[in-house]
């Protein structure tokens, strides 16, 4: 008897199944068929990544052997190629073409592209904080101290990454445009800091010997040691 019942259940859920797999079974194998063409989607998309990011670093690495042979024109048409190019490419690409141009004479078209750079917000901050300061330093020989200061004088933060450049490019502008005063001021800044490395600390010594030498200007208190 127990046989009959247990026959008659398994009919029973059967025929359950037969209905669900009537109503849901064109959407079980849709879901199903979706999942693999997403799967293999995304892995045809990561491999697709993979080789663009491989195309592009190949493209950047012969350029970059370009510019420094000193084929800028040469890397100048691969740069080009990379402007669509995914990941941080297109912006280094950027960077070392302005270098080149400034590399190759050409310090106004150099400096208007390192200004273009420091303003896109699409990049990094930190990139933009490069730019900035890379512009600086064409722009050191070029423009007054209050337009290097404009460029740059926001890095130079206690916290600041490139702070200890930011200083000493702001104290050479200052003493160029023969403010003496706002140069010893960025100088005693960097005698300060604990963190500024050795390179500058011994350039801005010599720049303080130097300015305190032509103005008679006497170090304060603390001041006129390298860290």
């Amino acid at each position: 008897m127990s046989d009959i019942f247990r026959e008659v259940d398994e009919d029973i859920r059967h025929e359950k199944y037969r209905r669900l797999w009537t109503r849901f079974g064109a959407w079980i194998i849709g879901v199903a068929v979706l999942i693999v063409v997403g799967t293999g989607g995304y892995r045809g998309w990561l491999y697709w990544q993979e080789t663009q990011s491989q195309t592009a670093g190949d493209t950047f690495l012969e350029a970059v052997s370009l510019s420094e042979a000193g084929q800028y024109t040469e890397a100048a048409a691969l740069y080009g190629e990379l402007d669509g190019a995914i990941g941080g490419y297109p912006a280094l690409a950027q960077m070392r073409r302005a270098s080149d141009l400034a590399n190759s004479g050409d310090a106004s078209a150099a400096l208007v592209e390192f200004d273009a750079l420091a303003r896109d917000n699409s990049l990094a901050p930190s990139l933009r904080d490069i730019a900035s300061l890379r512009g600086a330093y064409i722009a050191v020989d070029l423009e007054d101290y209050t337009a290097i200061a404009d460029r740059i004088e926001g890095l130079t933060g206690d916290t600041g990454a490139f702070r200890a450049a930011a200083r000493e490019l702001l104290a050479v502008s200052a003493w160029k445009s023969g403010d003496a005063e706002t140069a010893l001021k960025w100088i005693s800044a960097l005698e300060d800091d604990t963190e500024t490395p050795q390179g500058i600390s011994q350039r801005v010594t010599l720049l303080a010997s130097l300015i305190r030498g032509q103005t008679g200007a006497q170090p304060e208190a603390g001041e006129g040691t390298s860290q």
